[in-house]
């Protein structure tokens, strides 16, 4: 007499709830990295910096864009997709931005918030120390720059 719990062959493999495993994983980090890649602007040159080190991605943060313009010899402040024709004028949306990298940090985030200034490299650095003071009235005290360590 067979008992009820064994069957003589082997065990079927289901194919069907691995799928559904792997796209839904799959969705999760197409969603968690394309917030990320929209932010950055890719027609900014960034400056060369050999001993440039890899970012800390453990943190809240925010980018900050710096477009040159060669056509009107000014620079662009981009933050959120919404251009500033001076950094003096991003003081609400950065403090914005401080206030919801807050937020994140309650809920278990890091507690450090920082901006990342993505400048180009033909940016005058009166450009950059502007948008440092922005940063500075904004009451956002850790900023960081982006650089490459190869062309």
């Amino acid at each position: 007499m067979a008992s009820l719990g064994s069957s003589g062959g082997e065990p079927e493999f289901q194919v069907a709830p691995m799928i559904d495993v792997l796209l839904t994983i799959l969705v999760f980090f197409m969603m968690i990295t394309s917030a990320q890649v929209l932010k950055v602007d890719q027609t900014i040159k960034l400056p060369l910096a050999p001993d440039a080190l890899k970012k800390d991605n453990q943190r809240n943060e925010t980018i900050v864009n710096v477009r040159w313009r060669p056509e009107t010899r000014k620079a662009e402040f981009v933050l959120d997709e919404k251009v500033y024709a001076k950094a003096s004028e991003m003081g609400p949306a950065l403090k914005a931005a401080k206030a919801n990298g807050m937020l994140k940090e309650s809920k278990g985030g890091n507690p450090n918030f920082r901006v990342v200034i993505r400048g180009d490299r033909d940016v005058p650095a009166g450009d950059i120390s502007q948008m440092m003071n922005a940063c500075g009235e904004a009451g956002i005290t850790d900023i960081s720059f982006s650089a490459v360590n190869k062309d």
